[in-house]
């Protein structure tokens, strides 16, 4: 068997010189094809570092933003703004940031405060306006937990059990209600109802048993169009208050889905296949199961077992005129049969040997074929690092291919024919010693509580290597936060391995933090069942990619169209001003070009200010409309990673929940925080609705089941953070409202016209005067069909209420704007016990000990850090993570005894 390498360096030099190219090879054209899509659509990606795993609500939530762009993962300066959003379970988001970012990096923090939030899963997402081009699935994307113990009187724990039941499939939940001293909330009453997708599908009631115990059971009627929702329940409590607690609901059967893939993505009769498989849960998770193949007079021809989170492989050969089935035994001990994949009568099958460490061995090997030239490709990130022409294949071939020439991460492997037809595919991943090397050098390995720690930090990619890098530090009291490295986030997991992938990675960071023959085994597993699409190669080599819809965006810039009786006014003036910059106010202008669009570039101003755009014809005449580019902000769809949303919050994080009450008790004593910052649920006091004194609500001004005033929206930068967890009877979903009666979609009217599903997030709350809400049939029933699912009548400010404005058309040409500004972040404050205090007998019970996102390394000499333990004793962890000017990507975890 002959095959011909073709060395990258020399792909390279032939592409770069169209002199030598020739028209019809196909292997110039793949890697012209991959050159061109490299430089129209380089690839950012965006990894976040975390001070710690998880939160209590009360805490500050610490980030470092690292931006990286194309195959070499280099520090991009493609983008300069940064998108970090906090998203709840109910993909509504509570947190929005706009980070600055200097040459790919930028930091910042999330203040989770009580007023907002509630316990409960939430996703922390980051993209920067270009990564929109790719798509969501490969935004940063992270599930952390947050818990709750302040305000929160009433802690939970559930368990789910599945049945069938007369033909239905049932759903049982078995719900705690106990206080935060773990007493149970005995013989009271609870009141529930089950939300999927915006609509209730069950509700009921029960009481609680003397160890706070609830059984809620309901039938689901079409399981198989379930979608994750929420079990929302109201339990009455002391003094008849109540309480409303929103349950994760992930399935609602324990069924279990189980796919093969073959290795070469296809059977061939006559030839050996390694068949990959995975189980995954109807939560999401893989699953443990074990079973046979069999053919169809009943003989086994291959057993397998799961090995790693519900994967698996086995080898098999199929025969021709055979059919095929896999016989299942799941962990519960139910069976199922299901058919293998359908074969082929010709074709290839591929084959990877991904063990050594120093080289990867390919085969190839046909059936049914006749004797043709083949072209075999490696490329990562669109670059290719691997290629040869096996000549007159026609049954097989196989190369060693040295991993020097290959980098870490996901290297995509396609067989193509000889006209340049990918006929097969197949993923690998590479993991070798070329990340940054980060070394601590401590002052000593113990220490005491309170005493001063000192450490050195470099990063250097190899010993003589003299390149600059920058790092990030967080070190936490381990004794307060448990860490499970598996579910941990890192630097390696995101940039090489998940931030390629589409679909849900479970623990992806079980792959990094203590490589082993084992590890490397069960990432290959999830090499040969998890989907690279990055591009696909019919499109690639067509040249049919599609445009790149959204720009790189390097400032804040303001820009919008000015039409007169719906027609763009060419040449209109267009100011733009404030007056309450803290003093300093500012007055640009700028013209509209022929369509009436403008553009005002390059403004820096922190969030939220609160501008004026004002326009005016040619001629000076106000008469025109302002309409304002929508804000380009990625909307919100339903989590590709709700198998990691956790059911049981409360319970789970009890521990730390405990020490972070005693920690925010032990500052308000000492008088640095105060309960008073606290917002707790609102309560009515009076059935008195507050004065409303104008309002399009066509049953008159405040005639309303619940009014909100302008007062009460003062802490948020969209409306829609303000009226979450206020409105009663209105849920919240990508920020339209929906009532919790039925789960219609609410009419939402601003000044008396009908909105669109963006209203709430495109009308700032200093615009408005009064939300009016309309939940009761005696209230809607004016709007018909639009008071079906209740109305939300929004009225902004008049003359009388500070200023006029826009919606309403009067002032003619004037807009109100107050869009996302740079996000200034906090600096982290750590104690300095070197110094008097007058605060030095308070207990430090602090979790995060220090949190450092900017440490440069000159690749000379050490960079020095210092900070102060606080009071507890034990394990105390380390974590530097960080990038090189070449792009080289560095983890390293360090622990030290304080006792």
């Amino acid at each position: 068997m002959k095959f011909k390498p073709l060395i990258l360096s020399l792909l390279a030099a032939c592409s770069l010189s169209v002199g030598f190219i020739i028209a019809d090879d196909p292997v110039q054209k793949i890697v012209e094809s991959l050159e061109q899509w490299l430089v129209q659509r380089p690839q950012e990606k965006v990894y976040l570092h975390f001070d710690k795993p998880y939160y209590a609500v009360g805490d500050t939530l610490w980030y470092k933003a690292y931006v990286t762009v194309g195959e070499d993962h280099r520090l991009s300066a493609l983008s300069g703004i940064l998108t970090v959003e906090l998203v709840n379970d109910r993909d509504s988001v509570r947190r929005r940031e706009r980070i600055s970012l200097t040459s790919g990096l930028g930091w910042g923090d999330f203040i989770l405060s009580d007023s907002l939030l509630e316990s409960g899963s939430y996703r922390i997402r980051a993209y920067t306006n270009w990564m929109r081009n790719a798509g969501e699935e490969y935004f940063f994307d992270k599930t952390i937990t947050i818990g709750k113990a302040m305000s929160n009187k009433v802690f939970t724990n559930t368990t789910y059990s599945y049945a069938a039941v007369n033909g239905q499939q049932q759903v049982t939940a078995t719900i705690n209600y106990r206080e935060f001293d773990g007493s149970p909330y005995a013989d009271r009453e609870v009141i529930y109802r089950v939300v999927s997708d915006g609509k209730i599908i069950a509700k009921g009631k029960g009481v609680t048993n003397a160890e706070g115990n609830v059984k809620i059971s309901f039938d689901v009627k079409a399981p198989g169009t379930f979608k994750p929702g929420n079990l929302i329940t109201t339990i009455s409590i002391d003094n008849k208050e109540k309480v409303t607690k929103s349950i994760p609901l992930k399935a609602v059967a324990n069924t279990v889905d189980v796919q093969f893939f073959p290795e070469s993505g296809y059977l061939v009769n006559g030839l050996t296949s390694k068949v990959a498989f995975k189980a995954t849960g109807a939560d999401g998770l893989g699953k443990e199961v074990k079973g046979v193949v069999k053919d169809g007079q009943g003989n086994t021809v291959a057993s397998f077992a799961t090995e790693h989170l519900g994967m698996g492989a086995f080898t098999f050969t199929p025969a021709a005129g055979k059919t095929y089935k896999a016989s299942l035994t799941f962990a519960d001990g139910s069976v199922k049969d299901v058919d293998m994949p359908a074969m082929r009568t010709s074709g290839y099958v591929m084959n990877i040997n991904n063990n050594n460490p120093a080289v990867l061995v390919f085969k190839i090997t046909s059936a049914g074929t006749a004797a043709q030239d083949l072209i075999l490709v490696a490329q990562a990130g669109g670059k290719v690092r691997y290629a040869a022409k096996p000549k007159g294949a026609d049954t097989a071939f196989t190369a060693v291919i040295p991993k020097t020439r290959l980098t870490s991460g996901i290297v995509q492997f396609t067989l193509f024919s000889a006209t340049g037809e990918p006929l097969n595919e197949r993923l690998a991943f590479i993991q070798k010693a070329d990340d940054l090397k980060i070394k601590l050098s401590p002052s000593k390995q113990d220490y005491a509580t309170r005493e001063k720690v000192s450490l050195g930090i470099e990063g250097r990619f190899s010993a003589d290597s003299a390149g600059v890098s920058n790092l990030s530090m967080s070190v936490i009291d381990e004794s307060k936060v448990k860490v499970d490295e598996d579910e941990e986030n890192s630097i390696f997991a995101s940039i090489l391995l998940t931030s390629d992938l589409k679909g849900y990675v479970e623990k992806p960071n079980y792959y990094f933090h203590d490589v082993s023959d084992k590890t490397r085994a069960d990432l290959d597993l999830l090499m040969l069942t998890q989907g690279y699409r990055r591009f696909e190669w019919k499109q690639l080599l067509a040249g049919n990619m599609g445009p790149m819809i959204y720009k790189p965006e390097q400032t804040i810039d303001i820009a919008g169209t000015v039409t007169q009786s719906k027609k763009p006014v060419a040449g209109a003036k267009i100011m733009l001003f404030n007056n309450t910059n803290k003093g300093r106010p500012f007055m640009i202008d700028t013209v509209a070009d022929a369509n009436g669009h403008f553009v005002f570039k390059g403004l820096i101003f922190t969030d939220s200010l609160k501008f004026m755009v004002q326009a005016t014809t040619p001629k000076g005449k106000r008469y025109v409309d302002v309409k304002l580019d929508a804000d380009p902000r990625q909307s919100v769809t339903i989590s590709k990673n709700r198998a990691d949303v956790a059911v049981n919050v409360d319970g789970d994080m009890m521990g730390y929940l405990r020490q972070s009450t005693a920690y925010f008790n032990e500052k308000v004593k000492y008088g640095i925080a105060s309960r008073n910052n606290l917002l707790n649920e609102v309560k009515i006091t009076s059935r008195r609705e507050p004065v409303v004194k104008h309002s399009s609500n066509l049953n008159g001004a405040g005639n309303a089941d619940q009014v909100i005033t302008a007062k009460d929206l003062q802490a948020c930068s969209t409306l829609e953070q303000c009226l979450q967890g206020r409105l009663v009877g209105v849920m919240f979903r990508n920020g339209i409202p929906y009532t919790t009666r039925g789960g219609g979609q609410m009419t939402v009217l601003i000044d008396g016209m009908a909105q669109g599903d963006d209203a709430l997030r495109n009308i700032t709350p200093f615009d408005v005067e009064t939300v009016e809400v309309l939940r009761s049939g005696g209230k809607s029933a004016i709007y018909g069909f639009q008071g079906a699912n209740g109305v939300i009548i929004i009225t902004t400010k008049r003359g009388d209420g500070g200023f006029k404005s826009s919606y309403d058309g009067n002032p003619p040409g004037v807009v109100m704007y107050t869009p996302l500004g740079y996000y200034v972040s906090r600096a982290f404050y750590s104690p300095k016990y070197d110094v008097p205090d007058k605060n030095t007998n308070m207990a430090d019970m602090r979790s995060t000990i220090y949190w450092n996102p900017n440490i440069y390394c000159d690749g000379k000499t050490p960079a020095e850090v210092s900070y102060f333990n606080a009071d507890g004793k034990g394990s105390y962890r380390v974590v530097v993570e960080g990038i090189d000017d070449a792009g080289h990507i560095g983890r390293q975890v360090y622990r030290y005894k304080v006792q």
